[in-house]
């Protein structure tokens, strides 16, 4: 029924005369997760498991909550047993999966949920779970195949739905996406990922943030306890470029807010614009209700670096890096607290001479000219931007994103792209060399991709100052320019000013200028942005990250 709090204290009377009932441990767990105290909720499943370590609900739902504070790794030392076994069983196969997917393993993943699909021939549920995956590599065709199959097995859930509207979205039928977000949202009025992606469509298909909110604003004045509906609104319109009405729909002094680190991390993040002590108070909110989450305390970094408090940043990004060695994020926050404090070690880390370097590319087979090959590259991409404007949660502002695979296109021009980025690819490989920081150190010589994308900015646009959190390499390939690249820095790359607020301000250390046939690669911990443009051409280029295969 959804009323955790009288959960929680029937099952502590209960557990307090029979503290041996693992399965009562096991609810308790589900209660405080569902609260989203989830240290507690860890606590309770490892009783139900030292009091019963074969209970296979119990080890499914530690696995959850390893994953949802980011250890998935851990969450598959706990479900390794159980997933050795040759009957295992389809709620383990799809535990595992998840903590696959969480560390960006999602072929794996998929395998996985495909093997979870064979143990439960009959399951739609398993058809379901395999289309969601599908659909987060971007093989919307085989995603909406697994979705149809079911649908065909009686599963009408709202995720099914959801999962249905992200492929038909993927495959460039907007309105049949926009259809089935709208059929989610039918049989479940606050389901905020629903509500969030067809509020996203709108907007990315209108550029209109009132009607864009609608759906959301609906839900919200039927609905107004939902704290998850107001931090989707939230960023909605942050990406919309209103702060201001950003902060104020968090509601954060509301009961439900103030117990709610999401909303108290996302509180931060927009007061660090304008009233840093008011955002430290925030962060400071959420890192203790959940210290164990990687955003609240990236959150809280960010704020103490906005509040002026470099030091107390370093300690808390050195945490982040302790716990969570290969988040970029965590890297790059103590690269800017290190540069405040003028500690030497920044130098190690932002070595733009031995660290970014652009490349020329060779045609690819098949085109006798650089030029000719990006006029073919050009049409092909701008085929894929169907969007008026950008999306929610990426760098770029005044422009479009492609939402497709690049990887899985059949388009001649955008197949030879790989093969004309492989040589320079490994190159910069090599010419990195060995060492011991966070770069070099996970070096093997050999790359996979972790995602491929286009932007196409229209004149005025520019992507803010970021950084890739789950990559190692990361880069931008220019297919075409406008003229303005010629005047001052206009759409020029910049590296070293970071994409938070900081005192004192930080301005960009290293610029490249932009040229046709350009790669530019360069640790995904590195903050880095361009400068707007102006005139009437676009600026179309190509980006994606690279891990260590």
């Amino acid at each position: 029924m959804g009323q955790a709090i009288p959960a929680v204290d029937s099952l502590r009377r209960l557990l307090a005369a029979n503290p041996d009932l693992a399965e009562a441990w096991r609810l308790q767990a589900i209660a405080l997760r569902g609260l989203r105290r989830l240290d507690e909720a860890e606590a309770a499943l490892r009783e139900a498991l030292r009091l019963e370590p074969s209970h296979v609900s119990a080890t499914v739902a530690l696995s959850e909550v390893l994953v949802a504070t980011d250890r998935a790794a851990e969450a598959r030392e706990v479900l390794a047993p159980f997933v050795a076994r040759d009957d295992a069983d389809i709620l383990v196969l799809t535990a595992e999966a998840a903590a696959l997917k969480a560390l960006g393993r999602l072929e794996d993943a998929a395998t996985t949920y495909e093997r979870a699909r064979q143990s439960a021939p009959d399951s739609a549920v398993a058809e379901h779970n395999l289309a969601g995956v599908l659909g987060e590599m971007q093989r919307f065709a085989e995603s909406e195949a697994a979705v149809t199959r079911a649908f065909a097995k009686g599963l009408d859930a709202a995720e099914t739905w959801l999962v249905h509207g992200r492929a038909l979205q993927g495959l460039g039928d907007l309105d049949g996406a926009a259809d089935a977000y709208d059929e989610a949202i039918r049989r479940r009025p606050t389901f905020p990922d629903a509500l969030s992606d067809l509020a996203q469509l709108i907007w990315m298909r209108t550029q209109d943030i009132a009607q864009a909110t609608t759906p959301l604003d609906r839900a919200m004045a039927q609905f107004p306890h939902v704290p998850d509906l107001r931090a989707r609104k939230a960023k909605l319109l942050e990406y919309a470029g209103d702060i201001a009405s950003a902060y104020a729909a968090l509601d954060v002094d509301a009961d439900a807010s103030l117990g709610d680190p999401v909303i108290q991390t996302m509180a931060a993040h927009l007061a660090s614009t304008f009233d840093p002590p008011v955002a430290l108070a925030h962060a400071e909110r959420a890192f203790a209700l959940a210290p164990g989450q990687r955003a609240v305390v990236a959150g809280l970094a960010e704020a103490q670096l906005a509040a002026g408090d470099a030091h107390a940043a370093a300690r808390t990004a050195q945490s982040m890096r302790e716990r969570w060695p290969l988040d970029q994020h965590g890297i790059g926050l103590l690269a800017v607290a290190w540069r405040l404090i003028g500690d030497l070690r920044y130098r190690e880390l932002y070595d733009y001479e031995r660290m970014v370097r652009a490349y020329r590319i060779d045609p690819p087979d098949g085109w006798t000219s650089l030029e000719t090959y990006l006029t073919d590259l050009t049409a092909a991409l701008t085929r894929l931007h169907s969007y008026r404007t950008h999306p929610v949660g990426q760098s770029l502002r005044h422009g479009s994103q492609t939402q497709q695979n690049l990887a899985r296109s059949d388009d001649p021009a955008i197949r030879a792209f790989f093969q004309a980025i492989d040589g320079p690819i490994r190159r910069h490989i090599a010419w990195l060399g060995a060492g011991e920081d966070p770069l070099r150190l996970r070096a093997t010589g050999e790359y996979a991709f972790n995602g491929m994308w286009s932007v196409r900015l229209r004149p005025g646009g520019f992507h803010i100052s970021h950084l890739h959190q789950m990559g190692w390499l990361s880069s931008a390939f220019y297919v075409a320019l406008p003229a303005a690249i010629e005047r001052g820095r206009e759409g020029w790359i910049e590296f070293g000013r970071p994409g938070v607020p900081t005192e004192p301000a930080l301005d960009a250390e290293h610029a490249i200028k932009p040229e046709p046939g350009l790669l530019v690669l360069f640790p995904s911990y590195m903050w880095h942005g361009t400068v707007p443009f102006s005139g009437e051409d676009p600026r179309l280029t190509i980006a994606f990250d690279l891990t260590p295969a």
